[in-house]
């Protein structure tokens, strides 16, 4: 099988050092990542820390890739823990940006990054050789070298933890992105929901002002399109545009403001 086929487009944006632009799919619903794809989005983020199918059900996850796969674009995967075996059944599945919630520590990420690689820093990895989905069940040529050229491992950067080891966990080898999360910021900075507040607003510039002088591609949450173009501006490599249910609510919402009739009950 030609491994051409198999490139991540996500990483292909960040090694251009180009932006890209997704949405969080909070319906978890293969149809809709199939029609994020067509409408030309980078990425569909299927968030498993807050909500959708176990990350073991391998069935559900691979109705989701297979919707990705087909419109050619990227499925971003939010794990619920760190847990190396839960990195490497989730690659198995075929997913191929991973990214971790509430790391901590330099040595939480490297175990979860080497265990994504068959090889890893100069040395062995610890990501196991069989023929799962991501090896179109043994069919696949150069799978080794292109799983280890193409997976993506991300992390979140959202407390006080990660904060504090922020240039290690930079340093990390073959770490893939960082992603900056300003609401549970804002909980482990003492200040629940006020992402305006100022301990809060030098948190998320310290984190992407560090990420883009150590050359990590940077994510985080557009809140706006006057917010993506500034973050854009300012270093972002990968914008969260808003969420299928935000989507929704907006244009019902606007269908209801133009209703000239009476709704009450």
């Amino acid at each position: 099988m030609d491994s051409s086929r198999r490139k991540n487009g996500l990483k292909a944006r960040f090694d251009d050092d180009e932006v890209a632009l997704g949405v969080l799919d909070t319906a978890y619903s293969p149809t809709l990542v199939e029609f994020y794809g067509d409408l030309g989005l980078d990425f569909v983020w299927a968030d498993l820390e807050h909500g959708g199918p176990s990350p073991w059900d391998s069935g559900a996850m691979e109705d989701l890739l297979r919707a990705a796969e087909r419109t050619g674009t990227e499925l971003v995967v939010r794990l619920p823990n760190t847990d190396p075996t839960l990195v490497r059944k989730a690659l198995d599945l075929g997913v191929r940006n991973v990214f971790l919630p509430r790391v901590e520590s330099a040595d939480e990420v490297r175990a979860a990054v080497k265990s994504s690689r068959f090889r890893y820093d100069g040395g062995p990895g610890d990501r196991g050789l069989a023929s799962p989905r991501a090896r179109r069940w043994g069919l696949a040529d150069d799978y080794v070298e292109t799983e280890d050229n193409e997976t993506l491992v991300g992390v979140t950067i959202e407390n006080r933890q990660s904060l504090a080891q922020l240039d290690e966990i930079l340093s990390v080898p073959e770490l893939g992105f960082v992603f900056v999360g300003p609401f549970d910021l804002s909980v482990s900075l003492g200040h629940p929901g006020e992402i305006d507040h100022p301990k809060v607003r030098e948190a998320v510039e310290t984190i992407r002002s560090t990420a883009v002088d150590a050359g990590v591609p940077v994510g985080g949450l557009g809140f706006g399109m006057d917010d993506v173009n500034e973050k854009t501006a300012d270093g972002y490599q990968m914008l969260n545009l808003g969420s299928t249910t935000g989507a929704l609510k907006g244009v019902v919402e606007g269908w209801f403001d133009a209703f000239d009739g009476d709704r009450s009950a």
